[in-house]
């Protein structure tokens, strides 16, 4: 009965015991994934390089980059917050907004106060 041991990538040893031709397919099997993924890697590398492809930020990384330029001394309303990411060429309707900002006010990058009857945004 033949015998192999396979070492992963991530380091878990793989012991194959059976007849030499099982144990030899499964090695070849092993070795093609293997191959198979770095060629698919090597290829979102070269693509990404070709199309000059950049990470798009979010509304959320925009919102943020506006708190640390100054734009929530003051408290800001949702519809404040929309109209300022339209001057910059962004366009968030106010109800996906309303979950951005919520979603910060719960990682503490803002803070929010009801104000009037409605919530407002700021440092």
């Amino acid at each position: 009965m033949a015998k192999a041991t396979i070492k992963s990538k991530t380091g878990a040893l793989i012991t194959v015991e059976g007849s030499e031709s099982e144990v030899a397919h499964i090695i070849s099997n092993f070795e093609k994934t293997s191959v198979v993924g770095q060629v698919k890697q090597a290829m979102a590398r070269t693509r990404a390089e070709k199309t000059g492809a950049k990470k798009r930020e979010g509304a959320a990384e925009l919102i943020i980059a506006m708190r640390e330029g100054g734009f929530f001394q003051k408290p800001k309303e949702l519809g404040e917050v929309a109209d300022a990411l339209e001057e910059k060429g962004f366009l968030y309707p106010v109800t996906t907004l309303s979950g951005v900002m919520l979603g910060l006010v719960k990682r503490r990058e803002l803070r929010r106060k009801r104000q009037d009857g409605r919530w407002v945004y700021g440092r």
